[in-house]
């Protein structure tokens, strides 16, 4: 008998911000690669952009509007890490699908 597949909590939403989720077995498929690389690529982005926090906030002549977009920036890496983090976190307990927390 073959494990039914689960749902997996993709790194991307939809056009109005909805969750993606791709329904795969562990094999996974050309998809699940792909969400691999994207979130191997925004939690790089994300360390990347911590860096360059630590250098902004540490200049003294940082003016009020790049310290804006910084912090818009830090919260779209979040949100990514975030996500990856429950997706992740899903697979490892061999979840079923949406954690009963999403909001």
């Amino acid at each position: 008998m073959t494990t039914p597949p689960t749902p997996r909590l993709l790194p991307w939403t939809t056009p109005d911000d909805k969750p993606c989720y791709l329904f795969t077995d562990r094999e996974g498929g050309y998809v699940a690669r792909y969400a691999d690389d994207v979130e191997a690529l925004q939690l790089g982005m994300g360390i990347g952009l911590l860096e360059h926090a630590r250098d902004l906030i540490g200049d003294p002549a940082a003016d009020a509007r790049q310290l804006r977009y910084l912090s818009a920036q830090l919260s779209a890496a979040l949100r990514d890490a975030v996500r990856v983090a429950e997706s992740r976190g899903e697979r490892l307990a061999g979840g079923g699908g949406p954690s009963d927390n999403a909001g």
